[in-house]
């Protein structure tokens, strides 16, 4: 089959200028899909029917829930409550404020899924107190941001809804039948790595903790420290809510999100009071911002995907990748690196879309990786980009809080780099620590 080198230099060249340029990356990918899909002489109408038909897809309807979902949660002072609970567990260690930051990001990304989110909202509240109480503003911005991407791995997350999606797309763009992946096994595929990196943050903060001598927190009466409970597991069942009822199968992933909502709504309003009934319209605009971004991105990247199988990217990707070593373990070690570079430049959600249908008929198609092994290992890498420079959004939104340079803010993630690379490395070569709860909790589905 002849393959266009034009074409292929035009559509990736175009993109990489276009990024290099600081272009939002929808324009990155619709110009240089438009463009290319000129030169081919397409239709304007059939790149425009790709993008409709990449957003018409029932799954994607999760998103916008997730994303309520998470604004809800940010605007009823639920952050508040979910620094309370965690300190409550572990603020009386030495270190106490670093351990619960570590650990409300765990509670707090298991609502939000989004790591700026978690970074602006527990931020703003930890990073004042623990400078006030004497630890390295470097430390304390460094250990939120992190800490905060490590939380969108444990579900639900909008981004493994993106990555079922883009498995779809990239499973038909490879000539197969649509390969489907269960957004439950990816949420239970979450879990165990998440709380591994988690753990991993909590050592490191602890032995930092001893060494600088940082103080410990105050401890609760009994009747205080129900209240706490009680208070704040009333926020973390909104995620026991998606992903049990998907486990169990009770919902879909769209119906749990929908009524997911529901119940933030009625909590946040109704139990908590701690937000105005008209605060929900500022929620609405917000979460239509996020939502408009999202959709957009996909239906770029759905044309795109497109084109880069109609001129044979995925197959020559994986020819290439084949030609340099055909060992399946130093391809996952090529791959993550390669992925970890493109994670320092580009987002979370741009790179899922475009790296899914390049990556995927390597690893899952070719090599016989399991898809959920694969999504975990590939959100993993992206999320470590969000907390490294340059254009990490984390690390931009963290030295923001922090009041500290983006170079200060880097310099406080180095420990915690460890713990995350770490992590990536289990998870990459011992498919267990993902695939053990989705093998046992959803056998066969």
């Amino acid at each position: 089959m002849i393959v266009d080198s034009l074409g292929i230099t035009l559509l990736l060249s175009i993109f990489a200028v276009l990024v290099l340029l600081r272009v939002p990356i929808t324009f990155c990918l619709a110009t240089s899909a438009i463009v290319t899909g000129i030169y081919l002489n397409l239709p304007l109408e059939a790149i425009v029917k790709v993008m409709a038909d990449g957003v018409m897809n029932f799954s994607l309807l999760a998103i916008p829930f997730f994303i309520i979902m998470g604004e809800i949660m940010n605007e009823g002072g639920i952050a508040q409550k979910i620094v309370n609970l965690a300190n409550l567990f572990v603020g009386r260690l030495p270190g106490g404020l670093a351990l619960v930051n570590v650990l409300d990001s765990m509670f707090f990304g298991g609502i939000s899924g989004s790591a700026v989110a978690d970074v602006s909202s527990l931020g703003s509240i930890v990073i004042p107190m623990m400078k006030k109480q004497g630890y390295d503003p470097e430390f304390s911005v460094g250990l939120t941001i992190c800490s905060a991407c490590q939380g969108i791995i444990i579900p639900p997350s909008h981004n493994m809804i993106i990555y079922a999606f883009a498995v779809g797309t990239a499973s038909q763009l490879a000539g197969g039948q649509l390969l489907v992946v269960s957004v439950g096994k990816l949420f239970l595929g979450g879990y165990i790595p998440g709380i591994l990196m988690g753990v991993m943050m909590l050592i490191i903060s602890l032995v930092i903790a001893i060494r600088k001598k940082y103080p410990r927190g105050k401890g609760y009466s009994f009747r205080e420290g129900l209240f706490i409970f009680l208070d704040g597991l009333l926020a973390l069942c909104t995620a026991l809510i998606v992903v049990g009822g998907v486990i169990i199968g009770i919902f879909t992933a769209t119906e749990a999100a929908a009524f997911a909502v529901l119940y933030a709504f009625i909590i946040t309003f109704f139990v908590y009071r701690e937000a105005p009934l008209a605060r929900f319209v500022k929620i609405l605009y917000a979460s239509l911002k996020t939502l408009a971004i999202v959709m957009s991105l996909i239906a770029a990247a759905s044309a795109y995907g497109y084109l880069l199988s109609r001129l044979q990217v995925p197959r020559l990707a994986t020819e290439w990748l084949l030609s340099i070593t055909n060992n399946y373990y130093l391809l996952l070690l090529l791959v993550n690196f390669m992925l970890l570079g493109l994670g320092c430049i580009m987002d979370m959600a741009p790179l899922i879309l475009i790296c899914t249908p390049i990556l995927f008929p390597v690893l899952v198609l070719k090599m016989g990786m399991d898809p959920i092994h694969f999504g975990i290992m590939l959100l993993l890498n992206l999320s470590i980009g969000l907390c490294t420079p340059p254009v990490g959004s984390a690390l931009f939104v963290g030295s923001a809080v922090g009041k500290i340079p983006i170079e200060r803010a880097a310099k406080g993630c180095l420990p915690f780099y460890i713990s995350m690379f770490l992590t990536l490395m289990l998870v990459t070569y011992i498919p267990a620590i993902t695939l053990t709860l989705p093998n046992l909790l959803m056998p066969g589905r």
